[in-house]
Order: C-alpha cells, then sequence, then structure tokens
C-alpha cells in the first residue's frame, strides 16, 4: 500500500492526472483481493495490482475513459467461474470496482496522498473516504486520522462519518451510503506481516485467512514446488529459500507476525533460533507440547533465556481442539487476531 501510495503523492507533485482502481464488496464479505490498489497513469502504465487477469484488463480500459470524462464511478464485476477462481473471489468472483479519477490541479487531492504516506510511514492509523454520487463535481475526498481531524474535504454529518470508522469498519474496507451519495471507507494502516515458514498443507490455509483479516502475507520455503502461486495464488507473496539456515534479511520488526510450520522440527528449530534474534510481535510454532519442551531445553542449554522463549507461542494456535489443516489456521489467525489486538491498544 505504501509503495501505491508515494507513487500517488509523486504524480501529483509532478502535476499528472492518475485514476486509481480499487477493488471491494458490497455484501461486506471481502475477497481476498479487497482493499487492492492499482494506479494508471496517462499513458496506461500502471502501479500496483488487483490480481491480473480480466478483471484488471477491464480495469484498465475503464481508466483510459475516466481519464477522458474525468470522472469517479463504480462498476460492478462477475467474473466467470475459472476466473474468480484464479483470483481467489468469493461468491465465483463477485464484487466492486472503484475508478476513481484524481486531478492533480485539486490541492486537496496532493494533501490527502502526502498525508497517507506520512501515516503509512510513522506507522499511525487512518481512513480513507471517498464520497461519489452523479457527476464528476461530486467526487470528495478526506483522510481521518485516529483523533478524527480530517486532511482533505468531505460534506457529511461528523457523527455518520466517525461511525464509518468504528467497529469491524477500522480494519477492513467497506461501503456505505446515505441519501444518495456512496462512502467508500479504506483503512490506512500497517495492519501487520506475517511471515509463514513452511509451505505444506496447513500454511496453505492460514495463507488466504491472514490476507481476509489484514495481513500482509509472505510464505518462505525451499521447495519450489511448494512454495509456488499454483498453490499460493497472489496477493500471497513468496520466497523461494536456498534452505533455512540463514535466512534471508527480513524487515522484521513490532509489526511482523512469524508463523514457524516448516515440514520437521529441526527446520522449526532453525528458524525459531533466527527469530528470537529479531524484535517480531508475534512468533509462533507448531509442534506438540512434549517436543515443544525437548527444545526449548536444547536452547536453554544453549544460551537461550527463559524470557526469550517466553515469547514464543506454542503450540501455536488458541485453543479450539482443532484437528484438520482448516480448524488449525483457525486457530492460528484467531491467535494472530488477538496478538495484534492487543498491541494496537498498547500504542
Amino acid at each position: 500500500m505504501k509503495v501505491v501510495f508515494r507513487e500517488m503523492a509523486k504524480l501529483l507533485r509532478d502535476g499528472q492526472n492518475f485514476v486509481v482502481a480499487t477493488i471491494f464488496d458490497k455484501t461486506g464479505s471481502a475477497p481476498r483481493t479487497a482493499g487492492a490498489k492499482m494506479v494508471v497513469r496517462p499513458d496506461g502504465s500502471i502501479s500496483g495490482t488487483i490480481g491480473g487477469g480480466r478483471l484488471e484488463a477491464d480495469a484498465m480500459k475503464l481508466a483510459r475513459e475516466a481519464m477522458e470524462s474525468r470522472r469517479t464511478t463504480i462498476q460492478s464485476f462477475n467474473l466467470s467461474s475459472a476466473d474468480g477462481a484464479a483470483m481467489d473471489m468469493i461468491c465465483g468472483g463477485k464484487g466492486e470496482i472503484l475508478i476513481d479519477f484524481v486531478d492533480a490541479a485539486d490541492e486537496s487531492n496532493r494533501a490527502v496522498c502526502q498525508a497517507a504516506v506520512e501515516i503509512l510511514e510513522s506507522k499511525e492509523k487512518a481512513w480513507l473516504v471517498t464520497t461519489f454520487g452523479n457527476g464528476p463535481a461530486s467526487r470528495q475526498q478526506c483522510l481521518v486520522r485516529r483523533d478524527g481531524t480530517l486532511v482533505g474535504r468531505l460534506d457529511a454529518d461528523p457523527t455518520f462519518l466517525a461511525k464509518l470508522t468504528a467497529g469491524p469498519a477500522k480494519i477492513s474496507i467497506h461501503a456505505e451510503a446515505l441519501d444518495g451519495p456512496r462512502f467508500l471507507v479504506e483503512p490506512i494502516r500497517r495492519a501487520g506481516t506475517a511471515y509463514i515458514f513452511g509451505a505444506g498443507h496447513v500454511s496453505q490455509r492460514i495463507a488466504p485467512l491472514c490476507e481476509t483479516v489484514g495481513f500482509r502475507t509472505v510464505v518462505l520455503d525451499d521447495r519450489p514446488e511448494y512454495a509456488s502461486h499454483e498453490r499460493f495464488p497472489p496477493p500471497t507473496e513468496l520466497v523461494v529459500l536456498k534452505g533455512f539456515d540463514p535466512l534471508p534479511e527480513l524487515p522484521v520488526d513490532e509489526d511482523s507476525y512469524l508463523v514457524i510450520v516448516t515440514r520437521g522440527h529441526l527446520h522449526d528449530r532453525t528458524v525459531l533460533e533466527q527469530a528470537l534474534r529479531t524484535k517480531a510481535g508475534y512468533i509462533g510454532m507448531i509442534g506438540s507440547k512434549r517436543k515443544r519442551d525437548m527444545l526449548y531445553q536444547a536452547l536453554l542449554e544453549q544460551g537461550y533465556r527463559r524470557e526469550d522463549l517466553a515469547r514464543v507461542c506454542s503450540p501455536i494456535g488458541v485453543e479450539i481442539l482443532a484437528e484438520t489443516p482448516e480448524e488449525i489456521a483457525v486457530s492460528i489467525v484467531g491467535e494472530m487476531i488477538k496478538v495484534r489486538a492487543r498491541l494496537e491498544a498498547a500504542k
């Protein structure tokens, strides 16, 4: 998201109009690609992606039309079952896409985009609210900061505006309507990056759940045939390792969630040793209590402290008596959500 907003801010500084295509779902049950954004420049080149395929091609065509008409519109889409499956969308690929014309001559647009970049870089929270109706003049946009202050302009009742960014709206892109105009609300926040070590069956279930609840998701494995886009469709990112020791340099910080679910306990130990040297906000490792205790004893003898091991959630996941890969994934992602909420409350 940061890359896209940086590109938007740069285009506006250069005085170039552009169109932003944003996927969302009108039912509230969002596809994995909900919130995906693509900037279409005046020359037709793009930054970002909304998943590729026919939908992206159609969006680029609509963007060219919006550039000419200088209008912001919404387009419903209903992909074929094959196209929908390729993008891993719900309901066979049904949803809506905002085709937003952004005028470089409007100083408000520059202020909003620059504020969004600053919010993302400072790891603060904000919400981008875009309202639109009939006619090019009906489009307004503002960024709502955590303290309720606005950047940009938006003619709306303050109480209604507060409701747009409350409850589940805090983390999920969604649309609302009020007496004609529609409002699209997008959280501008770093919801955390999930690094999933291991690309097995459990990881295949974890990754889409992580993305559904807002995590940027990266899967790492040393087996190219497992760490593939056939098994992990976009927007999941993939890293094919030469081995688990050493791991590549990763930008792990307090907003990082490390999920250790490799194919063997030796690899789990190798990853855990390196994970404990990071500032990750969450470290979870799969395995039974007996095998965990054996591993912990070996690490203590190696010089690790009990305080270090206390950072690790193992056995990983909340206790729901999970057995299947799907249930285990729900348990793990549920624990990640719980930790994220606790960390957010502490900020």
